[in-house]
C-alpha cells in the first residue's frame, strides 16, 4: 500500500533502538526524510548508519538531545524546524514499589514522559497549522489506561499524555493537523528485555519462561500472551502519519494484544 508519505520530514524521538528505530525505518522506506534522535551522540550516529545501510535511498540525519530537559527539547526543535510529522516515542520506565518512589522520581517521569513531548509539539505544531498539514503523534502505553502497579508512577505520565494528546487534537481542529497516540503492550526492545531478563535471574528460570510468567501473572488480560515486536507497532504509526489517516484524530490507538479488555 502506498501511504502517500513521499516527500514528508518527520521527526522520531527516542529512536536508536526499539520503536522509534521501527518507526524510523517504516518511514524512511515510504519516502519520508527522517531526523533520529537519542541522548547519547555516539548511538545516534550509529543508528543513523544502520538506517541508511537497511534503507539505501533514505534521507536521515541525526541529532543528539537529552528530552528529559527543557533545553534538549529547545536544541531538538531548532534542528528539526519544519517537519511536518513529530513522533514523540522519546520515554523512560523503571519499576519500582510505590513506597520507594520518591518526589524526585515522580518529577523526573513527568518531565520525561509528558514535558517532552508538550515542549515539542509547541515549537513544532505552529508550522504545522500554517502549512495546513501535519501528524503529531505520542507513542504512549496500555498503562495509561491500566496503570501498572509495578510502576505506578510511570502510569500516571502515560494518563497525563493521553489528556495531553486528546486536548491538543481538539486545539487542532480544522487545522489539517491530527493528534493521536498509540498505545503499545509491554514490547520487545532493549528496556523490556533487560526487565525480563532480570525476572528470569529472580525466578531461577529462563528469559522464555520469564516472559510467560509475566503474561500470567502481571497481564492476564493478553490475547496474544508475548511481547509486541517494534515493527508491529511501527506499522500503526506509520498509518497514522499518513494522509490517508486523516479522519483519524483525537483517538488513544491500540496495539497492546488485547491487554485491555474494554470494547472503547
Amino acid at each position: 500500500m502506498d501511504l502517500q508519505l513521499q516527500g514528508k520530514r518527520a521527526l522520531v524521538t527516542g529512536s536508536t533502538a526499539g520503536i522509534g528505530l521501527a518507526i524510523a525505518a517504516v518511514l524512511a522506506r515510504e519516502g519520508v526524510a527522517v531526523v533520529l534522535n537519542g541522548r547519547d551522540a555516539a548511538r545516534v550516529a550509529q543508528a543513523v548508519q544502520r538506517l541508511q545501510a537497511s534503507v539505501p535511498q533514505a534521507r536521515i540525519s541525526g541529532v543528539a538531545a537529552d528530552l528529559a530537559s527543557a533545553a534538549g527539547c529547545e536544541q531538538l526543535a531548532q534542528a528539526s524546524a519544519g517537519v511536518d510529522i513529530l513522533v514523540n516515542n522519546f520515554g523512560i520506565f523503571d519499576p519500582q514499589p510505590f513506597e520507594a518512589i520518591g518526589d524526585a522520581q515522580w518529577q523526573r517521569f513527568f518531565d520525561a514522559n509528558v514535558m517532552s513531548g508538550v515542549r515539542l509539539t509547541r515549537a513544532l505544531l505552529p508550522a504545522m497549522q500554517a502549512s495546513g498539514w501535519g501528524r503529531v503523534v505520542f507513542i504512549n502505553s496500555e498503562s495509561g489506561v491500566n496503570p501498572p502497579t509495578e510502576m505506578i508512577h510511570y502510569g500516571m505520565s502515560k494518563a497525563a499524555q493521553l489528556s495531553v494528546s486528546r486536548g491538543l487534537a481538539q486545539h487542532c481542529a480544522g487545522t489539517g493537523v491530527t493528534v493521536n497516540a498509540v498505545l503499545p503492550g509491554p514490547t520487545r526492545t532493549e528496556g523490556v528485555e533487560a526487565f525480563l531478563g532480570k525476572l528470569a535471574a529472580d525466578q531461577g528460570v529462563d528469559r522464555a519462561e520469564a516472559e510467560r510468567r509475566f503474561f500470567r501473572e502481571a497481564r492476564p488480560t493478553s490475547l496474544v500472551k508475548r511481547c509486541v515486536d517494534p515493527a508491529e507497532v511501527a506499522a500503526l504509526v506509520a498509518y497514522v502519519c499518513s494522509p490517508l489517516s486523516a479522519a483519524t484524530t483525537g483517538a488513544a490507538l491500540r496495539v497492546e494484544g488485547g491487554i485491555l479488555s474494554s470494547m472503547c
